[in-house]
């Protein structure tokens, strides 16, 4: 959890600096683009567990 905390720290802290530089940010502007990063991981975890489980089985 406290990986989750500082990733999320660090993020706000860059996401300042990039706003107060007037950079873009170097990540979905919007939550549809949000969502989809999201559904990209989830997906990919997803994946990972069954193909984890299926191995385990046979």
């Amino acid at each position: 959890m406290k990986l989750v905390v500082r990733s999320l720290v660090a993020g706000f802290l860059l996401g300042v600096i990039f706003s107060l530089l007037r950079l873009p940010i170097p990540a979905p502007p919007n939550l549809p683009g949000v969502m989809g990063v999201v559904g990209v991981f989830v997906g990919f975890i997803i994946v990972k567990h069954f193909k984890t489980k299926h191995s385990k089985e046979a």
